[in-house]
């Protein structure tokens, strides 16, 4: 015992020595000394899928005018005239009082569709002695100039136009940029992480000057492609620019300056006056009653909290036919009022993007997430403890699952395990749909996983060794089912000897010799293995373990090594199947043209020993005791009796459900004490009414030869016989012929002595 107790107490160490291992390497991991793409890839996976879950509302304030397929069939291909998309601004803002208007596109060129920049080259050139023609072209020119139509129609209105920034070589700036959110020099010297531009493709000056704001579009994807996060500013030389949906949303919340904010503490040195950290916290915007705050990420990013998956059936935000506004045919209550964004759903227009919730998400629906989130000042942002808390998850996992997973089962571990990344899995799940948090799951989860996976290998690979001396100790004497559940728990089992109470066996073939007679040699053994098999597999399948074969004969028992509460029950309906096998491989031997199988099989219960015994040669794992012996011996007056099986007095009282008929009080060889002896039938419920009457009826006879009424006994016993000819009424006449010659002493009790084994 102690010695298990030191080798289970090692193993226990070696196991949380390896966990120490394995957390101080996520810890590792965590603190960025051991940097992994593949935990970077999962976080980003698990990032991805919180937003594939969640189910969007759809939301009224923010509606997207789509240049949509219908749009182009009827007012033409893209782009359209500047006059049609002045009729489009008038309408967004007049007609339906749009609360601000984003256009996520950018008109760079003049509009010479109106052909007013031809005319006015002939003004110029071959027509200019014709002042009749100058005169009139100058007319026209309010109703011809589409880019100053468009102009006017934006003059003064909420309309903030969209422009590109570039950093691709060879590009130029063009266009106008809208007045700069800040500059350097109002950093005070201060450096921002933000991301620097050379160029830009900007709108029209006299577009630009005539809107209320502008704002860049650019999308910044992730390594892999996918767009995550978007940057609220942007760097041109001096100075900083706003995104198109900050600005639009500005300009919806009519908010003025934008500035960045900075973190700070209260410095005692200085008479508690507040001191920057220099550490950029976000970006306010000064709106009534009090300024929006909005967190940022490295390059002044925010993350897009994706609502849906975009498009419009996605279910987010409300997609309006460009032409439907055009033509003023859209409901009103759906539309006044609104924010509106001037995009394209068609995929020819390339605005289709790659995002964590769709590969094709239309460009501009990406701006209507951003303003929700800051209309709603709900914003997805990774906070600055996120390495604390991914530290401290870690040792968490490392403590718990490092102490508790060497102390249990597969079955246990498992549970654990999935407890554990549930619980894991889903306070980050809350953290982020309640907090806004985006918290690293990744490391945690596969340290995790490695803890289970080490645990679970060194069941299967260090403990080889002991369920490799289980089976090597037991694996001859019992099912290989067994000595697998026995090798689950090694410690518990050894081959020590022992006294516990156990049911035994005997089984042997009635008139082998005659049957070896009329067999070939060949056949013979063919004969013997055919029902040595047949009879293992129904001792094996009821959990019995076979002891040894004895020439024809078969020795078993059950209760161990392997406890068994039940091993009476399990004993006897082994005999009982044995019989049944027998008599389906008479089927088999008589086609054959083999003798007919009889078996004779005796059982006892008892206190015995059971363990390993024999000499230094050779042992064997069996059972000894007078238990034993009187289970051999019933065995052997199965004959006498006619009868299949013999129980003895305990095994019928281990296993009462069973249906039995008594047979005799006997006294066998090597005993001096008589017992009682039954022959099993059939489970109690399952007895045959009429042998259930005919068993009452022999118990009645048995009662009257005890008695010594022979006459009554003999009537009783022919009245059996006459309605079934069984080999132990015959018996039972004879000795009562025997009697009446013979009768027995006056303190006869009834008892049958066996003078031989």
């Amino acid at each position: 015992m102690l010695r298990r107790l030191r080798t289970a107490f090692a193993t226990y160490w070696a196991r949380w020595l390896l966990a120490l291992v394995l957390t101080g390497l996520a810890t590792a991991q965590v603190m960025a000394l051991l940097p992994n793409r593949l935990v970077e890839r999962m976080d980003l996976f698990f990032y991805d899928l919180r937003m594939r879950v969640a189910q969007p509302d759809l939301d009224p304030r923010i509606v997207i005018v789509d240049i949509d397929e219908k749009s182009i069939a009827e007012l033409g291909r893209w782009p359209w005239s500047r006059d049609v998309i002045a009729q489009l601004v008038r309408q967004m803002t007049q007609t339906y009082q749009a609360q601000s208007v984003g256009f996520d596109v950018v008109f760079a060129e003049p509009d010479t569709s109106s052909g007013y920049g031809r005319l006015a080259q002939l003004a110029d050139g071959p027509l200019k002695d014709v002042p009749q023609f100058a005169r009139q072209l100058q007319a026209l020119k309010p109703q011809m100039d589409y880019d100053a139509r468009l102009a006017e129609a934006l003059r003064g209105q909420p309309v903030v136009m969209g422009y590109n920034l570039s950093n691709e070589a060879g590009a130029i700036a063009k266009g106008q940029l809208p007045p700069p959110a800040f500059s350097v020099a109002d950093l005070g010297g201060r450096a921002l992480d933000v991301t620097h531009w050379r160029a830009y493709g900007a709108n029209l000056p006299q577009l630009q000057a005539a809107a209320r704001a502008g704002g860049f579009f650019n999308p910044v994807p992730d390594d892999d492609g996918l767009i995550r996060a978007v940057p609220l500013m942007a760097q041109v030389g001096e100075h900083f620019y706003e995104s198109l949906a900050l600005a639009t949303a500005r300009v919806a919340l009519d908010g003025r300056r934008i500035k960045p904010i900075f973190l700070q503490r209260q410095d005692v040195l200085f008479e508690g006056q507040l001191r920057d950290y220099g550490a950029l916290a976000g970006i306010a915007v000064e709106t009534r009653p009090q300024p929006l705050f909005i967190p940022v990420e490295r390059h002044l990013t925010t993350l897009v909290s994706y609502r849906g998956k975009g498009g419009p059936n996605g279910g987010a935000f409300r997609y309006v036919p460009a032409v439907d506004v055009i033509r003023g045919t859209y409901p009103h209550a759906q539309l006044d009022g609104r924010i509106m964004l001037v995009g394209t759903t068609v995929p020819g227009l390339n605005d289709l993007r790659a995002t964590p919730v769709n590969p094709v998400y239309p460009g501009v629906e990406i701006h209507a997430n951003l303003i929700a989130s800051i209309i709603d000042g709900d914003f997805k942002a990774r906070p600055d403890f996120a390495v604390g808390y991914d530290l401290l998850q870690v040792l968490a996992v490392g403590v718990l699952l490092g102490l508790l997973l060497p102390m249990l089962g597969p079955l246990w571990s498992i549970v654990l395990t999935l407890a554990t990344a549930a619980g894991l899995g889903g306070l980050n799940f809350w953290l982020y749909d309640s907090a806004g948090m985006v918290l690293p799951l990744a490391t945690a989860l596969l340290l995790v996983a490695s803890l289970f996976i080490c645990n679970l290998g060194w069941g299967y690979l260090f403990e080889y060794r002991n369920r490799k001396a289980i089976v090597n100790l037991f694996g001859e004497y019992v099912a290989p089912e067994l000595v697998a559940e026995m090798a689950a728990n090694p410690a518990s089992y050894n081959m020590e000897g022992e006294i516990r109470e156990l049911t035994v066996m005997f089984s042997d073939v009635r008139g082998f010799t005659t049957i070896s007679e009329s067999l070939q040699p060949n056949e013979l053994r063919e004969y013997i293995n055919v029902y040595l098999t047949a009879m293992s597999e129904d001792i094996r399948g009821n959990r019995g373990t076979l002891d040894k074969y004895i020439g024809d004969a078969v020795m078993a028992f059950w209760g161990a090594p392997l406890a068994l509460p039940d091993h009476a029950a399990r004993a006897v309906a082994t005999a009982l199947k044995m019989q049944q096998t027998a008599l389906a491989l008479n089927e088999e031997f008589a086609r054959r043209h083999w003798p007919p199988l009889k078996i004779g099989i005796g059982l006892n219960t008892g206190q015995m020993r059971v363990g390993d015994m024999g000499s230094r040669i050779r042992k064997a794992y069996t059972v000894m005791g007078d238990a034993v012996n009187l289970s051999s011996r019933l065995e052997s007056i199965t004959k006498v009796y006619g009868v299949g099986v013999l129980v003895g007095a305990a095994t019928r009282e281990a296993a009462p459900q069973f249906a039995y008929r008594e047979l005799d009080r006997v006294r066998v060889k090597g005993k001096h004490e008589p017992v009682p002896i039954y022959e099993p039938l059939a489970l109690e419920q399952e007895l045959d009414a009429g042998l259930r009457e005919e068993v009452a009826q022999w118990h009645a006879a048995l009662a009257l030869v005890r008695a010594q009424q022979w006459d009554a006994a003999q009537a009783a016993l022919h009245a059996l016989q006459a309605a079934q000819a069984r080999g132990l009424y015959a018996l039972y006449l004879e000795r009562i012929a025997h009697y009446r010659e013979s009768p027995p002493p006056a303190d006869w009790d009834g008892v049958t002595t066996f003078e031989t084994k």
